[in-house]
């Protein structure tokens, strides 16, 4: 999956910014999510939403700003220790591997997307598409 594609797919639904060709911004280094990104919908006691993202990792709460990024690989994302801790995993319909986690010492809730099947790199949980559809 390419950049484009990526960031139609995961970033794109819902965002209140604007389509991929007409606001799309470079975040950083290896990071080829859209720096522009603003989840604009929201459900009532559960706050925003990412409608590009599966259940459960799609739930931005009431955090006014979560941290997500699309890395083509594992290796280009941000390295796992005590100050980033993932907590669930899931390979995606696509074969891509996303992550769900926090940053304890700030308190910053992420989601990591690798544009790969990285699922055994990666020491958390798994979530398997059955436990997705049991989500509410």
């Amino acid at each position: 999956m390419k950049r484009e594609e990526a960031v139609k797919n995961y970033q794109c639904s819902g965002c209140v910014s604007g389509d991929f060709g007409t606001c799309y911004v470079f975040q950083k280094n290896n990071d080829m999510a859209c720096a522009n990104h603003c989840a604009g919908t929201r459900i009532n006691g559960v706050g925003k939403i990412l409608l590009g993202l599966p259940v459960g990792f799609n739930r931005m709460g009431f955090c006014e700003k979560m941290q997500l990024c699309i890395f083509s690989k594992f290796e280009h994302g941000w390295g796992y220790d005590k100050f980033n801790i993932p907590v669930w995993k899931h390979l995606d319909e696509f074969k891509n591997t996303i992550v769900r986690g926090i940053s304890p010492r700030t308190n910053s809730p992420f989601i990591h997307i690798f544009l790969e099947n990285c699922i055994s790199k990666v020491n958390c949980i798994e979530i398997t598409e059955q436990e997705i559809q049991e989500m509410d």
